[in-house]
């Protein structure tokens, strides 16, 4: 066994720099610094040896070494922060507004914002959060976090169980607070043991040698915080399993029913009626951004039924909507049901639904209709026979018609927000079509012959909810991890381990002291504890050596 033997008989391990047993310094050099002075002692584990600081071969060794540095996990956390501010620069791929006019995040961000959304993108930040890299770092400094607290508790573990009251002189007079008294009674000795017990000092005796300590406890605070922390870095990873969480965005329109998105189509929601509410002109709190914005939304809601598929578990068969709850899903009032949450997250109104058009000849001033028909935007007919043996077919359809930088007809998305139609008229008996182009304010004949023109006559429009379907079974580990976090703090904050050695030597005593912090309320505590007694009180030995 590797170590170095102290004049006790005690074999330390390798790396030690005090004795386990007594404390005396295992060096000769740590006694005094450079000018003879002598130096107090480092008691930070009471000497014991860290596993990075002893080893150093393998390569397990330098692995252990290189994340048990307190340095590197703070630039473990630096970086994690600097790539999760990079992240939110731009919105993330999910969060692409439903409404864009092309949702595909590799033509998104260039046409939004220019060559540093294109740098954006190719870069793969617009997936950052469930990137393997930042999944990475995050996985990296929870490594550092427990090897660091291994590498710390365990020493520590050590030094506190293997203390003993009896300890060498070396160590008594090397503490920061320390006095020495010549001649002390049994009586001043029993009376400051009394003193100490009555502050809540727990007392071991050995031989003559008193150890009074309290709120040992304290001193595991800082690894409690890392077990929280480590518990909360555990529930963000978890966060990119399907089975602890979900985030998903559904658009449902007035009237529809449709399936609500990782609920493996068991639950189903219909949209009875989306209501926008906005702050009134005269109120004088919004007046100015009103005057800015036009309309400022005070509530917008949505009011639904859940349902659930009673069929769901039989492959192929035709649902069967069992209804189980009926609610309204507000603005920052979500609605709840078994383990799903329902968020009202956008919205978009004034979509269509149905246009209606008539045929009615060219030069007709009157524009009297000789037939009639009504395309559903939703789902569009290829072909519509009408009355009197017209015939139309429709030849292309744009739900939310633009003109793309080629001047060539396009849609932006594929809700019908501005339709427009490319349409085939067949009079009756003819097998010749007219071609006319229809929307919104137009009305185009592409040869300016047609005996026939479409116009439209009606149309049908309705609101659609943007919702957010969340499960998220992660927020007990982040409560958990944070309130054990919080547990570290105050156990660390408010209560230090204090140490006070009383160690016979001829008729006299040396005293010694030794706390983690508030070196005050120590010295307060000795100060009361020898009063009435000829023991002379501690001076701090690091004030005088500076």
């Amino acid at each position: 066994m590797k170590g170095k033997k102290c004049e006790c008989g005690h074999l330390n391990p390798e790396g030690a720099t005090l004795c386990e047993a007594c404390g005396k310094p295992l060096e000769e050099s740590q006694q005094t610094d450079a000018s003879g002075k002598k130096q107090l002692l480092n008691m930070r584990y009471d000497g014991s040896a860290r596993r990075s600081q002893t080893y150093n071969k393998s390569i397990i060794d330098k692995v252990w070494n290189f994340f048990s540095s307190v340095k590197v996990g703070v630039w473990l956390i630096v970086l994690t922060i600097i790539a999760s501010a990079i992240g939110s620069i731009f919105p993330q791929e999910m969060y692409i507004p439903a409404d864009a006019p092309n949702r595909d995040p590799a033509v998104f961000y260039e046409d939004r914002y220019g060559i540093i959304g294109l740098i954006y993108f190719q870069l793969g930040l617009h997936n950052l959060y469930s990137s393997w890299w930042y999944i990475l770092l995050i996985a990296l400094i929870g490594v550092s976090l427990v090897i660091a607290s291994i590498d710390r508790v365990v020493p520590l573990y050590k030094a506190l169980k293997m203390q003993k009251a009896k300890r060498h002189e070396s160590f008594i007079s090397r503490q920061r607070l320390f006095s020495e008294t010549e001649h002390v009674s049994e009586a001043d000795l029993e009376k400051i043991k009394g003193h100490l017990r009555k502050k809540r000092y727990r007392l071991r005796e050995e031989n003559g040698h008193i150890l009074a300590e309290k709120n040992r406890f304290s001193r595991w605070g800082p690894y409690v915080n890392h077990i929280g922390l480590i518990i909360i870095l555990l529930a963000a990873i978890l966060r990119f399993s399907d089975v602890l969480y979900m985030d998903e965005y559904v658009w449902v329109r007035e009237g529809e029913t449709v399936v609500l998105p990782g609920t493996d189509r068991e639950y189903y929601i219909e949209n009875h009626d989306f209501i926008l509410e906005t702050y009134d002109e005269d109120d004088e709190r919004f007046s100015e951004a009103i005057a800015q914005e036009g309309t400022i939304p005070r509530n917008f809601q949505t009011n639904v039924t859940i349902y659930r598929d009673s069929a769901n578990a039989v492959a192929g068969a035709e649902a069967e909507l069992t209804p189980i709850t009926e609610d309204q899903i507000r603005l920052n009032e979500p609605l709840k049901f078994e383990d799903y949450t329902l968020y009202q997250s956008g919205y978009q109104q004034n979509e269509f639904t149905s246009m209606s058009f008539k045929v009615h000849e060219t030069d007709d001033p009157e524009e009297e209709a000789l037939a009639n028909f009504t395309i559903d935007l939703t789902s569009p007919d290829g072909v519509y026979e009408l009355d009197n043996g017209f015939r139309v077919e429709l030849g292309e359809y744009y739900p939310d018609y633009y003109l793309d930088d080629n001047g060539i007809p396009a849609s932006r998305t594929d809700y019908p927000r501005n339709p427009a139609f490319v349409l085939f008229v067949y009079p009756p008996g003819s097998d010749t079509a007219e071609v006319s182009f229809l929307g919104i304010g137009k009305n185009i004949e592409p040869t300016g012959e047609n005996e026939y023109n479409v116009g439209i006559t009606d149309f049908e429009m309705r609101d659609a909810s943007g919702l957010t379907v969340r499960v998220d079974h992660t927020l007990p580990f982040f409560g958990a991890g944070a309130a054990i976090f919080m547990i570290g703090v105050i156990q660390g904050m408010y209560w230090h381990h204090r140490r006070i050695w009383i160690h016979p030597k001829g008729n006299g005593v040396l005293l010694g002291a030794h706390t983690n912090k508030n070196w005050y309320g120590v010295e307060k505590d000795i100060e009361q504890a020898i009063d009435g007694t000829s023991i002379n009180m501690v001076k701090d030995q690091q004030e005088k050596d500076e």
